[in-house]
């Protein structure tokens, strides 16, 4: 008789890492140059995630990393998650699939718009199946009832949230931190669910701080939210964080001229095109509140780049 042998999550992790050749971990650590910065007395250096993996980038892979070894720990052939028409983990995960054998499930907020916009296009090319829920049943996904209707439609699966934001997500998410081989005092990055901060927060020392910059309009509650996923996670919510919420430039994929042209003198400063839709927030709230003397002089902040610039500004 063949004797079972039940494959831990760590050892699915190492595995799933193996199947993904391009992973450059861990990420770059680079200094940023600016009169901006010099003037104040602040040095910033840039945690260049997006550099990650071309289709598994920043904090994509981070929150996926666990959940997909745990998914494949389970024996789960296919997973299923939420996102809008234009979300980069809706991208990440149709990527996921393919590189890492799962079939996947895109449930997109709204209605099918044809042709499909290049985010979702992509997601079908690597062989994600899409389907629709109407905004208002899109705002109850997480009532057992509509899991249960999307189970009997598409069979069993393994879930991941809308952002890929949960306790395993948080895990992969800390990790960032024990890369960082320098000192610092404070580390930044965007927030659209509040799980890159949790995890972040969550590994950091008493001593340093983390600031989250949201991406959406009356993004207060996300200040409960990243609460919750840390107690969830950690049966404890650390006080070393704090989420502005005045850099959203009009709500999640909104921008305008003084983004835009923030974008365009980064760019020709640094060589390096800000995402829009999370990083280039961070970006330009991060040097306001620098410019606004927010950090005494002497203080060095990472910056967390998240991700690419997959899509084009609106």
């Amino acid at each position: 008789m063949t004797a079972l042998v039940r494959i831990g999550v760590m050892e699915v992790v190492g595995m799933c890492a193996a199947e993904a050749p391009d992973l450059h971990l861990p990420s770059p650590l680079t200094e940023l140059h600016d009169d901006r910065l010099s003037d104040a007395g602040v040095r910033l250096l840039l945690k260049r995630d997006d550099l990650i993996h071309p289709e598994l980038p920043g904090n994509k892979w981070r929150k996926l990393k666990y959940n997909l070894a745990t998914a494949r720990d389970a024996g789960a052939r296919r997973l299923l998650t939420f996102g809008g028409a234009y979300s980069n983990h809706i991208r990440a995960v149709a990527a996921a699939g393919q590189i890492f054998a799962f079939d996947t499930i895109g449930v997109i907020r709204g209605e099918e718009h044809l042709p499909l916009n290049p985010s979702l296009q992509f997601a079908v090319e690597r062989g994600m199946r899409l389907t629709y829920l109407d905004r208002t049943t899109y705002r109850s996904k997480t009532n057992p009832a509509v899991i249960d209707r999307l189970r009997e439609q598409f069979g069993d699966f393994y879930l991941i949230p809308e952002g890929g934001s949960n306790a395993l997500a948080l895990r992969g998410c800390a990790e960032l931190v024990d890369e960082i081989d320098q000192d610092f005092d404070v580390i930044c990055c965007a927030s659209g669910t509040g799980g890159t901060l949790a995890g972040i927060a969550a590994a950091l020392p008493a001593s340093r701080a983390a600031i989250g910059f949201s991406v959406l309009k009356g993004g207060d509650f996300l200040r409960d939210d990243v609460a919750s996923f840390q107690r969830d996670a950690y049966g404890r919510v650390t006080e070393n964080w704090s989420i502005e919420t005045g850099y959203h430039f009009g709500g999640f994929a909104k921008t305008n001229d003084s983004l835009r042209a923030f974008i365009d003198d980064f760019e020709s400063k640094h060589g390096l095109r800000l995402e829009w839709v999370y990083v280039a927030k961070m970006m330009y709230g991060l040097f306001d509140l620098i410019q606004q003397r927010r950090f005494p002089p002497g203080t060095t902040v990472i910056a967390a780049i998240t991700g690419p610039n997959f899509t084009a500004e609106g």
